[in-house]
């Protein structure tokens, strides 16, 4: 059989990794003086295995609610004779300053640091210990890091007050103290979002060794200092740096670059113009250039051929046929072009292996690779393009377009462009056309990253997206894995009673789905989480409003499926109001038979547990029910849950009807009427998983009308749907309690003979286990 998209399994080593850090005190680690994480001391790590550890742990604060940070984690790593870090990534507000100063003594060859939001210019001290190994530095985004907090300055592993403040209202004063001298081995430096207040030709003078550089949003005044790596640079970004003349012309005396990125966001921003001359410059002069992005500029002269030349041959790669003038000049095709934004990815010919654009799904899901990790600007109108695509055409390369979205929707979770995107984007590309070439891996793995969704914004648009895409999954079976939290998330937004009516329509209907067809145990623990007040609150207000819509229906919908062989959550039904809201219903809204027909279906679940019958044993309830055994609405069903109902209470005997009207005798006559006006043929809109229920009012001469009832319930359910209720009955022993039916002097004709119609139609299906478990 061939594997679907995304089907590959996890590594060993990625599973004991995770499995370590979700159990750190049953495996590396005890718990030390003050309940303090300690690493055990018969604990040694190398390098492969720590940095996999901060790594993945890092990986799993950002992704996954349910994993607890560590506080100390950091402190593990303390002590290189023990534990030894090399290559680390590490990203947004979880880091802190003590953090990096927990791992001061480790022999760093690589950080990466991106949005950390909490440095402050005591990391940039902690940065110094580094400065005799690191190779590669990234400071992205960070650039916090560059202020003093306000305030006396702490000595090193000293506690600070900022897990109470937020960090950006104590960062005042810029840091001139620091610098990279002593960094003698760096070769790769990120600083992009510089504060504008720094100096970056002081800040970069002691890093002569430097072969590439991301200098993304700096101000340059000066270009020329880029010249002092002339003979040496390979690599520079400069993303959204406003282009000059002085600046070009530097650019043209680094010919040693390979990779070169002078991008832009957004064309209306630039007062630079670029032009057929300042491209053919660079692509003569650069001539080792294999990477080349000049995303979102505006061309100031045309330099694309003729629309006949383009229409010539078969979309090529190489630089002779190229439809854009300056990249005939290439000597060979580039790795990678970044054209997004620009006019120039429209046309045929191009001269590269991977470009980035909007002319087509390749270019689309080539920029939102390049840009997610650091151009969330850029990465969400790409997701917006592959939305379109999804929605109104067709993607082909289904699996990378999950995998990419995804890793988008991680990286920025506090992103709401993002987020609202990458939602839109998952619910076309996990619909039913698609369906059938995805994993059950890949489809967990969108699961996750929409929960992460909802559990971060409140917005209307992304808990619609994200409600929306859930909706697409096979419930509860694809979404039991993360069960508890789901029903968490929905039963959330559910809480504002003036929620968005189309969230809390689709929001209702999951919650119904989820409960539906799962054992006894699901069913109580959701009930356990404010279910059932959370389903008659909705009802309340819907009351109140005078509206019987599907908000409504589904509500009591799902309170029908709770309550299935729950007794504790039939009891919250009652101890909530439940009958009042019943009643309420049935007044305002007589001719619902949809919402009669889930009412009753969830009362005849409250009646099945003998402890709480004697609270429906009111004169105003019995009346209800006895007046209801007459409606015609929703076929039988109403009346048959009616019925139901009250051959629940008439099995516990005489002894217990304590009211004089309606009688009792009166009451079980009009049910014999009703059940002799039911059409036994008649299809149903039930399911049952059990006939326990039914199959305890047979044996029993007190209510001969009780066991009537469940005779022909039995009776209808063989002869209309045999195949799959005929195990089921075979299975639970019901053929003996039918035999029990025929003996008792007390049962019936009518019933006797019903009973023997459902032995015969038994008798030709093998006794075989039929899984009810779903």
């Amino acid at each position: 059989m061939a594997s679907k998209a995304g089907d590959d399994p996890d590594s060993l080593m990625s599973l004991c990794t995770e499995f370590c850090l979700r159990n750190l005190r049953r495996t590396m680690c005890y718990s030390g003086e003050r309940n303090r994480l300690s690493l055990r001391p018969d604990v040694f790590l190398p390098s492969e295995i720590c940095d996999r550890l901060v790594n993945a742990y890092m990986d799993l604060v950002h992704t996954d609610s349910e994993f607890e940070p560590q506080d100390g984690f950091f402190q593990l790593f303390s002590d290189p004779r023990s534990t030894r870090l090399t290559r680390l990534t590490l990203r947004e507000d979880l880091l802190r300053d003590r953090d990096l100063e927990a791992i001061s003594k480790q022999d760093l060859m690589e950080l990466h640091l991106t949005d950390c939001s909490r440095l402050s210019s005591r990391a940039l001290r902690t940065l110094s210990s580094f400065r005799h190994t690191l190779l590669s530095l990234s400071l992205f985004g960070c650039s916090g890091i560059f202020f003093r907090k306000s305030g006396a300055p702490l000595a090193s592993g000293e506690q600070d007050e900022e897990d109470e403040d937020p960090l950006e209202e104590r960062l005042q004063t810029l840091d001139v103290d620091f610098s990279f001298q002593g960094f003698g081995r760096l070769r790769v430096l990120n600083v992009g979002g510089l504060p504008a207040e720094l100096d970056v030709e002081a800040l970069l003078q002691p890093l002569p060794a430097l072969t590439a550089l991301d200098l993304s949003a700096a101000r340059l005044p000066r270009p020329a200092f880029l010249q002092q790596w002339s003979d040496r640079m390979a690599s520079l970004v400069l993303y959204n740096v406003e282009l000059t003349d002085e600046l070009i012309h530097t650019l043209l005396q680094m010919t040693r670059l390979r990779h070169l990125d002078i991008s832009r966001e957004n064309q209306r921003t630039s007062k630079f113009k670029m032009s057929r001359r300042v491209l053919s410059s660079v692509v003569q002069t650069l001539v080792q250039l294999v990477s080349l992005d000049i995303s979102g500029h505006i061309m100031l002269d045309n330099c694309t051929v003729t629309p006949m030349q383009e229409a010539l041959g078969r979309p090529s790669t190489e630089p002779s046929k190229s439809s854009i003038y300056p990249f005939k000049e290439l000597k060979r095709p580039l790795q990678f072009l970044g054209l997004y934004n620009t006019t120039l990815c429209n046309v045929t010919h191009i001269p590269a292996y991977k470009v980035t654009g909007s002319k087509n799904e390749d270019q689309i899901l080539n920029a939102i690779e390049a840009y997610t990790e650091q151009r969330p600007e850029l990465a969400h109108r790409a997701i917006n393009q592959l939305f379109d695509i999804a929605r109104i055409q067709h993607c082909s390369q289904l699996l990378r377009a999950l995998q990419l979205v995804i890793t988008a929707l991680k990286t920025h979770k506090y992103d709401k462009s993002i987020q609202v995107t990458g939602s839109a984007a998952l619910f076309y590309l996990t619909n039913t056309e698609y369906r059938g070439e995805q994993s059950v891996r890949l489809r967990r793995q969108v699961i996750q990253v929409v929960l992460n969704g909802m559990e971060h914004y409140q917005e209307v648009t992304v808990q619609r997206n994200c409600c929306l895409t859930l909706c697409n999954f096979s419930i509860p079976e694809e979404l039991e894995f993360q069960y508890r939290r789901v029903n968490l998330l929905l039963l959330k937004i559910l809480e504002p009673l003036r929620q968005d009516e189309s969230i809390q329509r689709i929001a209702v209907h999951l919650c119904n789905a989820l409960v539906c067809q799962v054992d006894n145990d699901h069913k109580e623990a959701v009930g356990k989480m404010g279910f059932v007040k959370t389903m008659l609150n909705l009802i309340q207000k819907k009351l109140q409003d005078r509206m019987c819509d599907q908000v409504m229906e589904f509500s009591w919908s799902a309170l029908w499926n709770i309550t299935d062989e729950t007794p504790d959550n039939c009891q919250m039904f009652l101890e909530c109001n439940g009958m009042n809201l019943f009643l309420e219903c049935l007044k305002e809204f007589p001719d619902k038979q949809e919402l009669h027909r889930n009412m009753l279906g969830l009362l005849g679940n409250v009646a099945e547990v003998k402890a709480l019958r004697p609270q429906l044993l009111t004169r105003q309830f019995i009346t209800v029910f006895s007046d209801l055994l007459d409606s015609k609405a929703d076929g039988i069903e109403v009346s048959y849950n009616a019925c139901g109902v009250l051959s629940h209470i008439m099995f516990d005997g005489p002894g217990v009807w304590s009211m004089e009207e309606p009688s009792r005798t009166h009451v079980m006559d009009k049910m014999w009427t009703a059940i002799q006006s039911w059409d036994v043929s008649s299809r149903r809109n039930i399911n049952y998983r059990s006939f326990e229920p039914i199959l305890r009012l047979l044996p029993q001469s007190g209510a001969p009308v009780s066991q009537h009832w469940a005779t022909w319930a039995l009776y209808n359910l063989v002869s209309v749907y045999p195949s799959k209720y005929c195990p089921l009955l075979i299975k639970e022993g019901g053929v003996s309690l039918l035999q029990a039916v025929l003996e008792l002097q007390t049962s019936h004709v009518e019933t006797k003979d019903m009973a023997r119609k459902v032995m015969e139609q038994c008798e030709s299906f093998k006794e075989d286990p039929m899984d009810t478990s779903r």
